[in-house]
């Protein structure tokens, strides 16, 4: 192990000799195409950055909204029990009823997309934060 040590170490010590030797241009060039390239990385990693905070905020907003929708649902839920309790045959009582559940359903339709919304928005997430790892 330490044999090999010691040539990647005289590896290492040719590379630098090699960089040593080059003309004095070579050596400016090869460190504008570094910087260059760590610019570039950093934009990305500033991209990424920012694509991140405006997903969090997002998914956070349309939790808000899931936990409202989901209150709202709970709420309706309810009032429908209330009513069908009190259990008034009158046609007028029937109108709000068929009324609210109407309601309820497309309540609960709108807090299963937000779910869908909500699990795509951390999937891609999930993603982005692993192509910043990478980077």
């Amino acid at each position: 192990e330490v044999q090999k040590l010691n040539q990647q170490l005289e590896e290492k010590n040719g590379e630098i000799q090699q960089m040593i030797n080059q003309p004095p241009y070579e050596k400016e060039r090869e460190i504008l195409r570094l910087q260059k390239s760590l610019a570039e990385r950093e934009k990305a990693q500033a991209t990424t950055d920012v694509l991140c905070r405006s997903l969090t905020d997002e998914t956070h907003q349309l939790q808000r909204k899931l936990a409202s929708t989901a209150e709202m649902c709970q709420h309706l839920a309810k009032c429908l029990e209330e009513k069908q309790r009190k259990g008034k045959g009158n046609s007028d009582d029937q109108m709000p009823t068929e009324r609210s559940n109407q309601v309820f359903l497309l309540l609960l339709y709108n807090e299963t997309s937000l779910q869908a919304l909500i699990c795509n928005l951390q999937d891609e997430n999930r993603m982005l934060k692993q192509k910043v790892a990478h980077v």
